[in-house]
Formats: C-alpha cells, structure tokens, sequence
C-alpha cells in the first residue's frame, strides 16, 4: 500500500505496534460520539483486531485505511470502504488534541487524490452525523458538495440519527 506525505503528518498502512497509539487517541467520548463504527470504550483488543483485518490479503479489495502518523504514533486514521469499480466510501477520525490545526482537511485531500488517481474512483462520498458540523466544513473545504440529508439513517447508542451525504466526482 502507498505512503502519501505532507509536511504535517504522513499517512501510511496500520502496523503492529500501533495499538497504544491508537487505544490512546481513539478511546475519547468526544472522537466516539461522531463516528459509526467505533467502539467505546475502544480496548487493545479492538485495536488488534483492526490492525489485523487490514493485513488481510483480501482487505485492500474492499477497504483502504491509512493511519495519520505524527512522530511515529497513530493519531487518526481515513480510509475507504464499500470500494467498487467506480465509488467509494470515505471515513477519518483524529485524536481531539490534535482537532483545529489542519490535519484532517488536508488529509482528506490526500486521500481523495489517491482514490481518483490510484483506486481510479469517480466518486468518493461521506456520510457525516448532522450534528458533526466540524466535519461538514472539512468536506465543504475539499470541495465535496452536500447531496442532502438521510433521515434517521443510522443507529447511534440506541438512537436513529440522521446523516448529511457528501460527494465529490471526478
């Protein structure tokens, strides 16, 4: 898999050794509260099992996830998921002490030329919590477009939540 640079950070594949790294900028209410699919508490069991599904031969089929890494240590991640011929699925998380400095914005702009230019994508989308205004201008400033709004279209802690659809198209 390709390791994508920017002065900032680099974004590089998950490896073993990651786990304290990812267990201490992941395991926050605050990162929680506004992703899908993360658990919390986030436990070094869940952090191996993640390490490990991306080593799996077959995972670069179907999902692509790069850790955000500052000074060696795992302090985000964003990936792709649902890769089919021409789309995809974009998600990211950072750690919170690390939120406001430009980070993920240009991480996304990274991820998203490698989706166009490498995983020949022609659409990349995000579904982002209403709620998760921080991530709406995230997408905004990378020029993905506001699709509209899906109705209670997840469950979050017992609760339908409903979601703003991003794209971008190339």
């Amino acid at each position: 898999m390709a390791i994508l640079k920017s002065r900032k950070f680099i974004l590089r594949p998950y490896r073993k050794g990651d786990e304290s790294s990812l267990i201490r900028n992941i395991n926050d209410r605050h990162v929680y509260r506004n992703t899908c699919s993360i658990p919390y508490p986030y436990t070094r069991k869940d952090a191996l099992e993640f390490i490990k599904s991306n080593k799996l031969p077959d995972a670069g089929k179907k999902m692509i996830n790069f850790a955000i890494d500052v000074g060696g240590e795992a302090i985000g991640g964003i990936g792709f998921r649902e890769i089919k011929i021409h789309r995809a699925e974009i998600g990211y998380w950072l750690g919170r002490k690390y939120w406001n400095r430009g980070i993920m914005s240009e991480a996304l702009r990274l991820a998203t030329d490698f989706g166009f230019k490498k995983l020949r994508l022609r659409r990349v989308y995000a579904i982002v919590f209403c709620r998760n205004m921080a991530s709406a201008r995230i997408l905004k400033k990378n020029n993905y477009k506001l699709e509209g709004v899906m109705k209670k279209y997840t469950l979050k802690d017992g609760k339908l939540i409903d979601v703003m659809i991003f794209a971008k198209i190339k």
